[in-house]
C-alpha cells in the first residue's frame, strides 16, 4: 500500500510537471466541434462577396502579399504617412484611428496597458493592413445584384467629424453611381465596445439585395508553440457552444464554418492571453460565420467573420443594422457586464478558465478582492494560499497525520520486508495485521491528496490567466509577477557583471521553493522502492529547473504553499511524537 502512495505521488508531481510546462506541454486533443453547413442562399451570397473582395481588394492583397513580410512597413511609418485620412480615437481607455480607406478599425492602442514595464508604450491590439502587424476590423455590405456598385476595401468615406469619442459618435458616408447612400455610424462607450450601425438608403429607380457583413483580419507570422493550459486564436459561441479553434487546426483544415440563428446571443473573433477582438452580429438577423486561414509568401492570414442574410430594398426606402465591436483587455467583469448587456453567451470564456472553471471563477474574485484590500497582488496570492490551506486543513490534517504514523511504521515495515522478501502474499497479509493494529489506512493519507489536486489546478489557472498579475509588482526584486524571477545563481544574483543567458536563469524564488520541497520529502516516510526514491530524490532539483521559466507569481505561490504545508506537518509529526 505505502508503494502506491508513492506511486500516487510521483504520478501528481509528474502530472504537474507535464500540465504546467512551457515548452513540453501535451498537445491538446483535437475536440471535434458540432458544425453546421451553409444554407444554398447564404453560400452563393458569400460567393457573391468573395467576387467583389477577389477583385478590387484582392489585386491591392496581392501586391501586400507577394512582398515579403520583412519588406513590409511597420505600423508606426504607415500611420504617420495616413494621417490626413484618418478620424481619431480618443477615450480613457483606447487611442487610434479608423481609416477613411476602406473604413476599417486598423489602428487601436490601449491606454492603460502597456508592452512591458520598463516602457511605457501602449499595447497595440490593431495595425494597418500594410504592415508587419496586420490586424483590423471593418463591416461592410455584400449584394447578389451584379451591377450594383458596393463600397470595397479601396472606397474612400467622408466623416462629418476628425474624432470619434465616448461623446461625439462619428458618421462615414459614401454615395455610388447609382443614387445609393451607404452610412457607417460609429459610437463608443467609456471601454472596449464600438456600436456600428449600418444605414442604405436606396434612391435609385430600381430594388436592390444588400446583406450586411463584420470581419476580423490579422497576420500572424510568428506562431507560438499551442499549449494545453491556454487558448489562443480564433474564438466564438454558436448555439450556445463554445468554439475554441487553433491556429494549427485551422492551418490544417483552411475554414471552419457555422451557421446561427440571431437568438442565441452568439458571437465570434481572436483572441489572444490578455486581449480580445470580437465581433457581435446584429440580434435581429440570422447569419453564417466562418473562421479561415489563407498562407501567401510567408505570410498567415486568419479571419474571423459573419455574413448576415440578404434583404431586399425597394426604392425609396432604407434599411438599417446594428452590430457591435468589442476590441480590448479580457477584464473579468467587464466581460460579464458585456455579456449582460448584449445577452451573449459564455462571453466570459473567452478567458480561459479551464475544465475547473467553478473554481476558477470564484477564486479569481477572492483573489480581486484581497488585491483590493491588501494593495499588492503578491500578498493576495499569498493570502488566497492560507485561505485555502484553512478550508482544507481537516483534509490536510488528516493526510499529514497518516504520513507521519507511516513514518513511524517504517521500521517495523522494513523488518517485515525483508523477513518476507521471498514470499509477498504473506509479507501483504503481515503488513494488513500491522495496519490494522495500528488502526491505520495506508489509503487515507492519499486521498485528501488527490481531491486538492483539482483545487490546486484551479488556482494555477487563475494566476496564469488573469489580466490583474501582468505588471503587478511584488516586493525587493519582483517588478512583475507574470515574469520569471530575474535573478540567477549563475552570476550570484547579478554579483558578478554579466547576462546569464533565459534559457539557464534560476532565480531565487525557484530556489526557495525547491528548498521547501526537500524539506517536504523529510518530513514524508521515505519509499522502500528503489526507482521510485530515486525519482523523489531527483524531483525537487527537476522542478526547481523547469519552474524558474514560469511566471513568478506562480513561484511564490508554490513556495509559500510547500511552505505552510511544511509547518502543518511538523507540528503534527511533533504531536503525534509527544502523544506517543
Amino acid at each position: 500500500m505505502q508503494q502506491n502512495n508513492g506511486n500516487i505521488l510521483i504520478a501528481t508531481i509528474l502530472s504537474v510537471v507535464v500540465l504546467l510546462s512551457w515548452t513540453w506541454f501535451v498537445e491538446k486533443p483535437k475536440i471535434e466541434k458540432k458544425q453546421h453547413e451553409v444554407g444554398s442562399k447564404k453560400q452563393e451570397i458569400v460567393g457573391k462577396k468573395q467576387e467583389a473582395e477577389d477583385g478590387k481588394e484582392k489585386q491591392e492583397l496581392a501586391k501586400q502579399q507577394q512582398t515579403n513580410v520583412l519588406t513590409l512597413k511597420h505600423r508606426d511609418e504607415i500611420l504617420s504617412s495616413s494621417k490626413e485620412s484618418r478620424v481619431g480615437i480618443e477615450s480613457d481607455s483606447l487611442h487610434g484611428s479608423i481609416s477613411l480607406k476602406g473604413a476599417r478599425f486598423d489602428d487601436l492602442t490601449l491606454a492603460k496597458y502597456f508592452d512591458n514595464v520598463e516602457n511605457k508604450k501602449e499595447v497595440a491590439l490593431f495595425a494597418p493592413a500594410e504592415s508587419k502587424e496586420r490586424y483590423f476590423a471593418d463591416f461592410g455590405w455584400i449584394s447578389s445584384d451584379s451591377g450594383l456598385e458596393m463600397p470595397n476595401p479601396n472606397t474612400f468615406w467622408k466623416s462629418d467629424s476628425k474624432k470619434l469619442t465616448p461623446q461625439n459618435p462619428v458618421i462615414l458616408s459614401w454615395k455610388n453611381k447609382q443614387n445609393v447612400e451607404f452610412f457607417i455610424k460609429i459610437s463608443l462607450d467609456e471601454n472596449y465596445v464600438f456600436a456600428i450601425t449600418q444605414l442604405v438608403k436606396n434612391s435609385a429607380k430600381n430594388d436592390i439585395s444588400i446583406a450586411s457583413y463584420g470581419r476580423i483580419n490579422r497576420v500572424l507570422n510568428n506562431l507560438k508553440q499551442s499549449v494545453y493550459i491556454l487558448h489562443e486564436g480564433p474564438i466564438g459561441t454558436f448555439g450556445g457552444i463554445l468554439q475554441e479553434i487553433s491556429y494549427k487546426d485551422l492551418i490544417k483544415d483552411k475554414i471552419k464554418k457555422f451557421s446561427d440563428g440571431s437568438e442565441d446571443g452568439s458571437w465570434l473573433g481572436i483572441t489572444d492571453k490578455y486581449w480580445l477582438s470580437a465581433l457581435i452580429p446584429d440580434r435581429s438577423i440570422s447569419y453564417d460565420a466562418n473562421f479561415s486561414y489563407d498562407q501567401n509568401n510567408q505570410n498567415n492570414f486568419f479571419g474571423s467573420e459573419f455574413v448576415g442574410q440578404e434583404f431586399k430594398i425597394a426604392a425609396g426606402e432604407e434599411l438599417k443594422f446594428e452590430h457591435h465591436l468589442f476590441a480590448g483587455a479580457k477584464r473579468v467583469r467587464l466581460l460579464d457586464q458585456y455579456a449582460k448587456n448584449f445577452d451573449l453567451k459564455l462571453f466570459d470564456r473567452a478567458i480561459d478558465f479551464g475544465w475547473f472553471y467553478f473554481l476558477t471563477k470564484p477564486f479569481f474574485f477572492i483573489i480581486e478582492f484581497l488585491n483590493k484590500f491588501l494593495g499588492n497582488f503578491g500578498l493576495a496570492i499569498l493570502a488566497m494560499t492560507v485561505l485555502i490551506k484553512l478550508a482544507l486543513f481537516p483534509m490536510a490534517n488528516k493526510s499529514y497525520a497518516a504520513i507521519a504514523k507511516m513514518k513511524k511504521l517504517q521500521p517495523k515495515i522494513e523488518a517485515l520486508r525483508a523477513r518476507f522478501k521471498d514470499d509477498k502474499i504473506a509479507m501483504n497479509r503481515e503488513m494488513m495485521e500491522l495496519y490494522k493494529r495500528e488502526k491505520i489506512n495506508p489509503a487515507s493519507g492519499c486521498l485528501p491528496i488527490l481531491i486538492q489536486i483539482p483545487i490546486f489546478f484551479a488556482l494555477y489557472k487563475v494566476l496564469y490567466v488573469t489580466l490583474d498579475m501582468r505588471h503587478a509588482p511584488f516586493y525587493g526584486w519582483i517588478h512583475d509577477l507574470s515574469a520569471p524571477d530575474p535573478t540567477s545563481i549563475f552570476n550570484l544574483f547579478g554579483l558578478l557583471p554579466f547576462e546569464v543567458s533565459s534559457a539557464f536563469t534560476i532565480g531565487i524564488w525557484p530556489i526557495l521553493m525547491g528548498i521547501t520541497m526537500i524539506i517536504q520529502q523529510k518530513l514524508s516516510p521515505a519509499s522502500t522502492d528503489p526507482t521510485q526514491a530515486a525519482i523523489l530524490k531527483w524531483m525537487p532539483y527537476v522542478l526547481t529547473f523547469v519552474l524558474a521559466a514560469f511566471p513568478a507569481g506562480l513561484v511564490i505561490y508554490w513556495t509559500w504553499s510547500n511552505t505552510l504545508s511544511v509547518l502543518q506537518q511538523w507540528v503534527i509529526t511533533k504531536k503525534l511524537n509527544e502523544s506517543n
